[in-house]
């Protein structure tokens, strides 16, 4: 593991550090949880992840899906394809059910991609488990991406963004205007559309029967990869077989 972290992180000893400010944090009585961004460098390390928060006892670990934004504007070649991600959430949704069976108990959390939620759905129906419909209608509550309506983002500067990622569209400073007026000021046509996202959406997002339950997805990273903010986001993984099911969860 601390070659690919170090080679990740440019950093030699970067890893054994990382692993030294964990039982530090341990040492005092702090949580401490991981976080770990899924690409073609690091998609192999999932195994050793979960290896890892077993062993030294991290209660929890929460994983990435890439988004290829600012910094990582020029990573969009190191994100995994569909079957890749597929084959990397099965993966986590494995070991998680693992770690269950074994009475480990961890927080376990994939983010910044909404088809997961589906994606669990779909495989607990396949494979006929309890408690599939309370995982739907927990996803229902959820709602999928809230950028620019449940969550927004305010810099270290002040400035009020949809999310953490979509930092090159600023929709003013709290140091000028409370943020609640920043949040509601439906004046600003992005921020309108945010709050209704569902009626702007284009392509398979816009005929999914996933929408209420995925809310479009990352519309950032849809601007990134086709330069329309309400394209399809490029990393849904769902087949459009998955997206076009017949509705029985309704």
């Amino acid at each position: 593991m601390a070659a690919v972290n170090d080679r990740f992180r440019g950093k030699k000893g970067a890893f054994k550090a990382a692993m030294e400010g964990i039982k530090n944090c341990q040492d005092v009585g702090l949580k401490v949880g991981l976080r770990f961004t899924i690409n073609r460098m690091n998609v192999g390390e999932i195994p050793h992840i979960f290896d890892l928060i077993e062993e030294y006892q991290i209660p929890r670990i929460c994983f990435y899906h890439l988004v290829y934004v600012g910094r990582g504007s020029n990573l969009k070649n190191m994100d995994l394809d569909h079957r890749e991600t597929r084959k990397a959430v099965d993966l986590i949704i494995d070991r998680t059910k693992d770690l269950h069976d074994r009475g480990i108990n961890k927080e376990v959390l994939t983010v910044d991609n909404h088809a997961d939620g589906p994606y669990l759905y779909l495989r607990m129906l396949r494979e006929n488990k309890p408690g599939a419909e309370d995982v739907l209608s927990l996803l229902r509550m959820n709602e999928g991406n809230n950028s620019g309506r449940g969550f927004g983002c305010v810099s270290w500067d002040g400035s009020v963004y949809a999310d953490q990622f979509w930092r090159h569209y600023n929709f003013g400073s709290v140091l000028e205007r409370p943020f609640s007026e920043i949040w509601s000021d439906l004046s600003n046509p992005l921020m309108g559309q945010l709050k209704e996202k569902k009626k702007y959406v284009k392509g398979r997002c816009a005929k999914c029967q996933w929408l209420d339950i995925c809310a479009g997805n990352f519309r950032v990273r849809a601007e990134s990869v086709t330069g329309d903010v309400w394209a399809s986001d490029p990393a849904c993984y769902l087949t459009d077989e998955e997206i076009a099911l017949e509705k029985e969860h309704k």
